[in-house]
């Protein structure tokens, strides 16, 4: 009779200690695939940069430094191989790409050239793609992370190597997109 509680017990420790680690294992694969939709936001993005900034070097000819810290932060992003990495390159050709938006607003004619409205739409339409697909890493991030930090489930991640995940932010570059634009008339 005790021997079959013992065993009954263990088999529940057993079933729980399985399907805890299976949970975990869901969340991160949940985290890598969500990051996977990013990376193919990224690459369109990667291939559509040096058509831009080909277009505005033709009108921007003064504007070299900027577009040479677009093109690095380009290489750099696509040279990245972990997602801490990726999050970090990303960041900064983000930065560099607004640099770019700002800097291409002195530059009547440019804004009018077809070629470059339409490279200027496609960006846009991959930077809000790139933001839902980030939203919805960061989701899944937080879940991992809550999944592997709760009470019991932390021991079993504990055991197992499961670690604290980083989310998809813009770092210390939010300080500056939280700023509201200036508008200057002169």
């Amino acid at each position: 009779m005790i021997l079959w509680i013992v065993l009954g017990i263990v088999l529940l420790i057993v079933l729980w200690l399985i399907a805890t680690y299976n949970g975990l294992v869901r969340f991160r694969n949940t985290r890598q695939n969500a990051f996977a939709d990013i990376d193919v936001q990224l690459r369109q993005r990667h291939d559509l940069v040096p058509q831009l900034v080909e277009t505005v070097k033709g009108y921007a000819t003064h504007e070299r430094e900027l577009l040479m810290k677009v093109t690095e932060a380009r290489t750099a992003a696509m040279a990245a191989t972990t997602i801490d990495d990726k999050i970090r390159t990303e960041s900064q050709l983000t930065s560099a790409l607004q640099g770019l938006k700002v800097s291409m607003e002195a530059y009547p004619d440019l804004k009018a050239n077809q070629n470059f409205l339409q490279l200027q739409e496609e960006l846009s339409d991959i930077e809000n793609k790139l933001a839902a697909a980030r939203r919805y890493f960061n989701a899944a991030t937080t879940e991992y992370n809550t999944g592997i930090e709760t009470f019991p489930a932390n021991i079993v991640a504990g055991s197992f190597g499961f670690r604290r995940e980083t989310m998809f932010d813009l770092g210390q570059e939010r300080a500056s997109f939280e700023e509201a634009p200036k508008i200057s008339f002169n």
